[in-house]
């Protein structure tokens, strides 16, 4: 499977704010997740790093 985690980096600390995110698209001022489960989330965030062989997505506001 190549659905990933996705994490918001806060300071130095890294918050898990989904799992098992299969979509990754921009939408005005954020970030719109989407799981492989239909769940939805929009961040106010960019995207700070991808870890694509650990399935890790760092956003950061």
């Amino acid at each position: 499977m190549c659905e990933a985690n996705a994490y918001l980096i806060q300071g130095n600390e890294k918050k898990l704010i989904m799992e098992a995110v299969d979509t990754v698209e921009p939408e005005g001022d954020g970030i719109r997740l989407v799981s492989i489960f239909g769940d939805q989330k929009f961040i106010e965030a960019h995207i700070h790093s991808l870890a694509l062989v650990d399935h890790n997505i760092f956003l950061k506001e």
